[in-house]
């Protein structure tokens, strides 16, 4: 079984201009991401887009991350739905499928309750094997994990993304056993200081060997040299706002060298001036990267 630590890329899904899974760009992503050095692959979470996938689609994208993949790093597959007989039923998909990690988001557009919530969770976790990681993103979800005992949900119930961007949230999951992995790129540092496993990074989408650079850097207690890192990668969180999510992170992928193709409607591209802010701000980051790699 593989450690679940350190560098995982939020994958995004590619699509072709007229909206189609680009499986052969995802293939070229994944490879590139390997040969960058990360500890894991996530596929189908949110900057995969997996609101907009049909299920055989996104299916076919773990079966591609488990065949890129070969072993070398676990595969984090998103299996979280609206409800609990959907999310049971792509858990135990993937699987079979063979990918290492369930990753389950709370029920979105809903309100479950604290005790529908660990029911539902309960349920997924027992119709598996596999490792599962509840993912906490109140912003996308409108729907908050309160930290709690993960020993109550089931004994293969490891962990807990968090999305949230609250530290004290973050940090109680892990008071509480969980093992965490930070899904805000600005609160990754703080986080690992803390003793988190590892994030689930969208700016490794971009940067991926900066960010295992700062991984490396913040395990071996190199913390100035971690934080110079950190604070250089923290204007690429800030310029979500050029546009509406997912479509910055694409976007800055494709000016560094990596295009994914579109977001999926009704998301649309960055307008020309958002899309000139997000440059200034990539080869602001590449720059430094060029220094440090």
């Amino acid at each position: 079984m593989h450690e679940l630590h350190g560098v995982v890329t939020a994958t995004p899904t590619p699509f072709t201009t007229s909206g189609e899974v680009d499986e052969a760009r995802f293939r070229e992503l994944i490879r590139w991401f390997l040969t960058s050095g990360v500890h894991g692959i996530s596929v189908a979470g949110s900057q995969g887009e997996f609101y907009s996938l049909e299920t055989a689609e996104r299916l076919r994208l773990i079966e591609i991350a488990v065949e890129e993949t070969d072993g070398r790093v676990p595969v984090y597959a998103g299996t979280g739905a609206v409800s609990t007989r959907d999310s049971v039923a792509l858990t135990r998909a993937a699987e079979s499928i063979g990918a290492d990690v369930a990753m389950v988001i709370t029920p979105y557009f809903v309100s479950p309750s604290p005790a529908e919530l660990a029911e539902h969770f309960r349920q997924v976790a027992a119709a598996t094997t596999l490792p599962v990681l509840l993912y906490n993103n109140p912003p996308r979800t409108g729907v908050t994990l309160v930290p709690a005992d993960l020993s109550a949900l089931g004994g293969n119930v490891v962990g807990v993304k968090d999305s949230g961007g609250d530290l004290t949230v973050a940090i109680e999951h892990m008071l509480n056993g969980a093992l965490l992995f930070s899904g805000r790129d600005t609160i990754t540092l703080a986080l690992l200081l803390h003793g988190a496993a590892g994030a689930i990074s969208p700016a490794a989408c971009v940067f991926p060997r900066l960010l295992v650079r700062m991984y490396d850097e913040a395990r071996a207690g190199r913390f100035e040299q971690a934080r110079a890192i950190s604070d250089a990668l923290a204007p690429l969180r800030r310029a979500w706002d050029l546009g509406s999510f997912p479509v910055v992170i694409k976007e800055a992928m494709a000016l560094a060298g990596h295009d994914p193709g579109p977001a999926r409607a009704p998301i649309a591209p960055l307008s020309p001036s958002g899309r000139a802010a997000l440059a200034e701000v990539v080869e602001r980051i590449q720059k430094i990267e060029s220094e440090l790699l």
